[in-house]
């Protein structure tokens, strides 16, 4: 080796030739992890371990970036994720949180949430490798972005289960979290909230003990729709839980900006004030009487209207468990128009089997109180829909489900002749016996509607059906039968002609003797007349 080689110079620019290669390396490796399609490739040629050594390199930017193709790359990939806990990667990550500056605590952060996001088994090794303590210490860091992926992992941490959740809890997170939320920057107050949602998903009441329902329902005042639907999640995973946090969710103020939120312009948030409002009047009469009493009905009618953004089925479940609680509530939600535009759901070719769901079972909620209100179901045509709805054999399981149990509810309280007889005639043995057990019902006390039964062909229907000995379905149609006299139920019963025909054959004629060889009296006047002509 010359002189000029071994200067100092000259060997100064090897170490800096040799780190600009290690910096080029981990920034093509960051670029390149951003595509899903490469992740396999850059496995297999062993870019895992090639890192490894860099998680704590001695250049900052290149840990740094050594960070971020690492998580980047397990964040697309399960099985990366878990390379990367087996070979201690994430350890030297924790390890090194504290030692560098706020730009590697921001990758470190990342990393823990690309790992945790995959199931609850990584998220527990997450946690048990001790980062609980490092992620809490983040919250209080000075850097707001630090702060965001601490929020961001803890959520991710947390949303896996109630064990999981409890240990975020456990670990004094939910103070720091509402007073993240509180926050003047825009993306820390949207990753808090959305952290808040995760852990009131498993553990409602912490989050309510830490105070966290005023400072939500005051962000709600904030103009971001981002952050009202985060907002709005989080305070309907509150009050979904038990009916003591509903309460405490109304008494913190946020029934009327629900209701408002229900007409905002985008159609996340909408979706989220309707889920909001059908967490809180599952619970009780009163809570749902307080909804319709503060003017809730009508908004979530009109939301039914809406064919996009996923709102018309947390709308439909509003107003079922409100029409469920009582018959004047269900009274109410018939004055608000509701029916119609559930009728219009079931009848939409395209509507999607959760809203047909949604549609059906709130329809047999509202019915299933009083004739009164099957009456309104029954003139609004919607039996014959939910009848094709179960018998299509295009139709899924749970929508048929759906449309069974609400024909099922409709027709226990229908005293409406017009909407039970097409039923008479399409239904399968498992509806019919509750169309006829209505009849059954009817029949005995209204001359005029035992007349139309007969002249409409309801009675011969009724003789046609094939029934077994004791059953309900026999019961019903003797009771039917006993309400008309013998002969007219013989004459429609099948075979009752045949056997006519029959007897007709084996009738011998009884002829008088009309033709005999005496004249009778009359015939022979008419012919002493006619001769004296």
């Amino acid at each position: 080796m010359s002189h000029s080689m071994s200067s100092p110079r000259n060997i100064q620019l090897v170490f800096e030739t040799y780190q600009k290669a290690r910096l080029v390396f981990v920034q093509t490796m960051a670029e390149l992890a951003t595509r899903a399609t490469n992740v396999k490739c850059l496995e297999s040629a062993g870019v895992l371990e090639l890192l490894r050594p860099l998680l704590s390199d001695a250049c900052s930017s290149v840990r740094q970036c050594a960070v971020v193709a690492a998580a980047r790359l397990c964040e697309h990939d399960e099985g990366v994720a878990r390379q990367l806990l087996n070979e201690g990667m994430v350890t030297i990550t924790l390890e090194n949180l504290h030692k560098y500056n706020v730009y590697y605590k921001r990758s470190a952060l990342y990393l823990i949430r690309a790992v945790a996001k995959h199931n609850e088994e990584l998220a527990g090794v997450i946690v048990r490798l001790g980062a609980l303590e490092h992620i809490v210490s983040c919250l209080e860091d000075f850097d707001t972005q630090v702060k965001e992926n601490a929020a961001w992992a803890l959520g991710y941490i947390g949303k896996h289960s109630e064990s999981l959740a409890g240990l975020v809890v456990d670990a004094g997170t939910l103070p720091l979290l509402v007073l993240a939320f509180q926050e003047p920057e825009m993306s820390l107050k949207q990753i808090s909230a959305g952290a808040l949602v995760d852990l009131a998903q498993h553990k409602p009441e912490a989050v309510v003990d830490a105070g966290s329902i005023c400072h939500l329902v005051r962000g709600l005042e904030n103009q971001d729709p981002k952050l009202k639907r985060s907002t709005l999640c989080a305070l309907g995973a509150v009050a979904g839980a038990r009916l003591e946090l509903a309460e405490a969710v109304v008494a913190g103020g946020a029934l009327p900006p629900a209701l408002l939120h229900t007409g905002h312009d985008a159609a996340p948030v909408r979706r989220a004030a309707a889920c909001l409002l059908r967490d809180i009047v599952k619970h009780s009469v009163d809570l749902a009487q307080l909804v319709v009493n503060t003017g809730g009905s009508r908004p979530l009618v009109e939301l039914l209207s809406e064919t996009a953004g996923g709102v018309r089925v947390p709308s439909c479940m509003a107003l079922g468990f409100i029409a469920g609680q009582s018959d004047q509530l269900a009274m109410a939600v018939i004055e608000a128009k509701a029916i119609p535009a559930l009728v219009e759901i079931l009848q939409n070719t395209e509507a999607e089997d959760a809203e047909l769901c949604a549609a059906a079972w709130t329809i047999g909620h509202i019915s299933k109180h009083s004739p009164q209100h099957s009456l309104a179901i029954a003139v609004a045509n919607a039996l014959p829909r939910l009848l094709q709805l179960y018998t299509n054999p295009k139709s899924s399981g749970e929508v048929r489900a759906r449309a069974s149990c609400a024909l099922k509810q409709s027709l226990q309280c229908c005293l409406h002749r017009p909407a039970l007889e097409p039923l008479l005639h399409a239904a399968p043995a498992c509806i019919l016996k509750y169309v006829l057990a209505q009849y059954a019902k009817i029949l005995p006390n209204d001359a005029r509607a035992r007349r139309l039964f007969v002249t409409t062909g309801a009675l011969k229907r009724v003789q046609e059906i094939d029934t077994v000995p004791g059953t309900s379905l026999k019961e019903y149609i003797n009771i039917i039968n006993s309400c008309f006299p013998e002969e007219i139920v013989r004459y429609y019963t099948p075979g009752y002609s045949d056997s006519l025909l029959d007897r007709v054959e084996a009738y011998t004629p009884q002829i008088p003797e009309l033709f005999t060889d005496r004249v009778p009296s009359d015939c022979q006047s008419e012919l002493t007349i006619e001769n004296g002509n």
